[in-house]
C-alpha cells in the first residue's frame, strides 16, 4: 500500500519527498497515519482503560476521583494506578462533583449548661463505641428545609444513628442517639461528642445520656474543629449526593439521604481514616 510505503521510508527521504514520488498528497497520508494511529494496539488499550474507568466512575454515581477509582478496579481485578484513571478521566471529560461551602445551623447562644471536652480533637478510636460524634446540617427541598442528626463511630466512621425532621429539636438528635444505641446494642461509657447547640445541651438529650450511662463532651464554643469528623460526614454527603440535584419533596431528599447513608458510605464509600475501606469492611476485618 503507498501510505505503508511512504511510512516505512519516512525517515530516510522525508514524507514530502516520498509523498511525491508515489503521487499522493501529504494530507491523505496523515488522515491514514490517524486511521492507523486509532486502530493501534495502544489506541485499543487505552479504549478497554476508558471503559472500565467510565464503568466504575459511574457505578459510584460521580463521586469518586481517580485515587478511589483505581482501588475499585484493583479490587476488580484490574491493575491499574492512580496517575493512568486520571488521565483517562481527562480524556473523557470525567470529574468528580465537586466541593461547596455550606455553613452551620446550631444555635450556641444559650443560657443551657454545657459539657466539658472530653474528646479533645482525639478522632481515633481503639475499639467500636468508645467514642461517637454528632452533628446537624440541613437540607434544601422544593417543599422546605429538611434537618439531619447524624451520630458517627469513631473508631470506623461509621454512621450508626441518624433522624431526619422538618423541625431542628432536640427529638431530632435524641431519635438519632436512640438509632444508635439499639443498632450498637445499647453500649454504656460511650463518649458522644457534639457542639454546644441548644438540641444537645436540652433536658431531654442530657436526660437520655444519663439514663444509658453514656458520657457528654462537647467542642469549645465557636471552634469547628472540635468536631471535624462531623463536619466531613456533611460536607461528603452534600458534595457527593446533593449538590447539582433537585429535591421537589422532603421524601424525595429522605430516600437520597438513607441510600447515601445506607447503601453508600457505610458500606461502599472507601474513607481514608481506615485505610481506603468502607466504614462496614473496616469493622468486618477488625472484628474477624
Amino acid at each position: 500500500m503507498k501510505y505503508a510505503f511512504i511510512h516505512r521510508h519516512r525517515q530516510a527521504f522525508g514524507v514530502q519527498r516520498m509523498c511525491h514520488v508515489v503521487g499522493v498528497a501529504r494530507s491523505g497520508y496523515y488522515a491514514w497515519r490517524q486511521r492507523e494511529g486509532a486502530s493501534s494496539p495502544k489506541r485499543s488499550q487505552q479504549a478497554i482503560i476508558d471503559q472500565r474507568v467510565a464503568t466504575a466512575y459511574h457505578q459510584r454515581k460521580g463521586r469518586s476521583g481517580a485515587p478511589r477509582l483505581a482501588l475499585d478496579l484493583r479490587d476488580d481485578g484490574l491493575p491499574i494506578n492512580r496517575k493512568t484513571v486520571a488521565a483517562s478521566m481527562q480524556r473523557q471529560g470525567l470529574r468528580a462533583k465537586a466541593a461547596r461551602k455550606f455553613k452551620a445551623t446550631t444555635n450556641s447562644r444559650h443560657s443551657l449548661p454545657v459539657a466539658p471536652n472530653l474528646l479533645a480533637q482525639n478522632f481515633t478510636a481503639l475499639a467500636p463505641n468508645q467514642k461517637w460524634v454528632g452533628d446537624i446540617t440541613y437540607l434544601a427541598t422544593g417543599e422546605g428545609w429538611l434537618y439531619l442528626a447524624v451520630l458517627i463511630d469513631l473508631y470506623s466512621r461509621k454512621v450508626v444513628g441518624w433522624a431526619m425532621s422538618e423541625r431542628m429539636t432536640a427529638d431530632l438528635v435524641c431519635d438519632a442517639l436512640q438509632m444508635a444505641l439499639w443498632k450498637r446494642k445499647m453500649p454504656k461509657g460511650v463518649i458522644v461528642h457534639s457542639d454546644r447547640g441548644s438540641q444537645y445541651c436540652s433536658m431531654l438529650y442530657q436526660s437520655q445520656l444519663t439514663r444509658h450511662e453514656l458520657k457528654c463532651s462537647m467542642s469549645a464554643k465557636g471552634n469547628c474543629y472540635d468536631n471535624a469528623c462531623a463536619e466531613s460526614f456533611f460536607h461528603s454527603l452534600k458534595v457527593e449526593a446533593i449538590h447539582g440535584e433537585q429535591f421537589k419533596t422532603r421524601n424525595d431528599m429522605r430516600r437520597q439521604v438513607f441510600e447515601y447513608v445506607e447503601l453508600d458510605y457505610n458500606k461502599q464509600r472507601r474513607h481514608s481514616a481506615i485505610g481506603m475501606i468502607s466504614p462496614e469492611v473496616f469493622e468486618a476485618r477488625m472484628i474477624a
